[in-house]
């Protein structure tokens, strides 16, 4: 039985139904809500939370529960409520399962996955006196150590949900590793991806034949001293697991847009516009939608974000938008106010299949644009071999080659014109926009060749020592 229940209604539940879904374990265990409300939790007679259930979510992008989902399910708008179940009690799974298979019956709705849907009520018949009490109040939290937090999924598909976000900004600021163990056949979403990418932060893959290795380096790990840590030979090398190094080549590929904005920081900003021009340029329209985690609910809009990000000054924001279904494209956007005014950090990925043709003839006049318009600092594009549904394997991956590198006017200034538009060894950029506050960009290649590292490598060496 999976940990994580998800009920797809069309109608949101309310506090009755929920409640309706949680005497699932009969009347001898405890309701109770936590998190200003947010959670709602199904707990043993001694208050130990069996199911935690957080507060319904109506997703409104099209395509995002099936993106996230992986699999044919109700499409939105839709109410996503999702029930995560203590992995130390058997019973907590059918719980979990009999709440969001009574929600579904009484709205209407689906459950996923299907399999877990029930309407029973599942006695609790373990001793729980027995189990250890837990060591951390964060439902999506397995286990806990001084150093490390533990999260378990087993779902198809690992996005970065307000469970996953919260464990993380919860581990983070308790100077902890985040650490999510899935099998071999999970993959992650890019979102979750990014979250994982600093260590000691880890996704830790148990193959059945391989045991335990790290799902983005390969790394086989092993548990000791409360965290899961490379195993090494005697002179200290880390070795790659041998189903870390097993792939094959689809001919799907991914375009990667790393681009950097600033603004002043004006009563009138709107924020999020030069993210619209990339999506207009590379999938003619605007993302589809936005959020702080996923899945993705609210439909884009550039005011509702910018209103966020401000009353989150002078925190960071982080931000993630999503395109549409039938063209695969995904944003990450971190939004940060300082003296100099307000910068935004952008990645943005698009999947190609076989049969598509990445548009790369586009990237210079999208360049152009962005400078022109949207205080562009800098955008640099590269071509991967990657999935098309841009999910992420726990397999090797070729890295990105870059195809060009594009500075805007305050970038130039700051390194001086003579030397950015003449670097001793090239390559010679093309001069963008107005002549006198241009852009300069320069072409690496066509995102076959390796040598393209070198080549901007090169460049940005040269760059930097002016």
């Amino acid at each position: 039985m999976t940990k994580d229940v998800i009920a797809l209604t069309p109608k949101m539940p309310d506090l009755n139904t929920l409640l309706a879904g949680l005497y699932a374990g009969g009347p001898d265990l405890l309701v109770n809500t936590t998190a200003d409300g947010a959670v709602v939790q199904l707990c043993a007679p001694d208050g130990r939370p069996l199911v935690s259930v957080e507060a319904p979510l109506l997703v409104q992008v099209p395509g995002e529960t099936v993106r996230l989902l992986d699999c044919a399910v109700a499409d939105g708008p839709v109410w996503w409520t999702e029930a995560r179940a203590s992995t130390a009690v058997a019973e907590a799974g059918r719980l979990a399962g009999s709440f969001a298979g009574r929600l579904a019956t009484v709205l209407g709705g689906t459950v996923w996955p299907p399999e877990a849907a029930t309407t029973d009520v599942v006695p609790l018949t373990t001793d729980i006196s027995a189990v250890p009490v837990p060591a951390t109040a964060t439902p999506a939290v397995d286990v806990l150590t001084t150093t490390t937090a533990v999260v378990i999924q087993d779902r198809p598909l690992v996005p970065l949900t307000n469970w996953l976000s919260d464990a993380l900004h919860t581990t983070t600021a308790a100077d902890r590793a985040l650490q999510i163990v899935t099998p071999p056949t999970t993959r992650l979403t890019l979102p979750t991806r990014t979250a994982l990418r600093g260590l000691p932060n880890r996704w830790v893959v148990q193959h059945p034949e391989h045991g335990y290795y790290d799902g983005l380096s390969g790394a086989v790990l092993h548990w000791k001293n409360g965290t899961f840590t490379p195993v090494r030979d005697e002179n200290g090398t880390a070795q790659a697991a041998e189903a870390f190094k097993t792939v094959t080549d689809t001919g799907e590929r991914q375009l990667l847009l790393t681009l950097r904005t600033r603004h002043p920081g004006d009563a009138d900003l709107v924020l999020g516009r030069a993210l619209e021009t990339a999506y207009h340029h590379l999938t003619d329209g605007p993302p589809a939608g936005w959020s702080t985690a996923e899945p993705v609910n609210l439909p884009w809009s550039t005011q509702q974000l910018t209103d966020l990000a401000r009353t989150r000054a002078p925190q960071p924001t982080l931000l993630i938008a999503i395109g549409r279904p039938d063209r695969p494209a995904l944003a990450t956007i971190r939004i940060l106010r300082t003296p100099a005014g307000v910068k935004e950090d952008i990645t943005l990925t698009l999947g190609y299949g076989r049969d598509e043709t990445p548009p790369l003839d586009t990237i210079e006049p999208l360049a152009a644009t962005l400078a022109a318009e949207h205080g562009l600092t800098t955008l640099l594009t590269s071509l991967r071999a990657a999935r098309r549904d841009l999910t992420v394997p726990p397999h090797v991956e070729a890295p990105p080659i870059p195809v060009a590198l594009t500075l805007g006017h305050d970038e130039i200034e700051s390194i001086g014109r003579t030397r950015a538009e003449h670097p001793p060894l090239g390559p010679t950029p093309t001069k963008l926009g107005h002549p006198a506050e241009h852009a300069l960009h320069y072409t690496l290649g066509d995102g076959t060749d390796p040598q393209a590292w070198t080549t901007l490598q090169q460049l940005t060496h040269q760059l930097k020592q002016a």
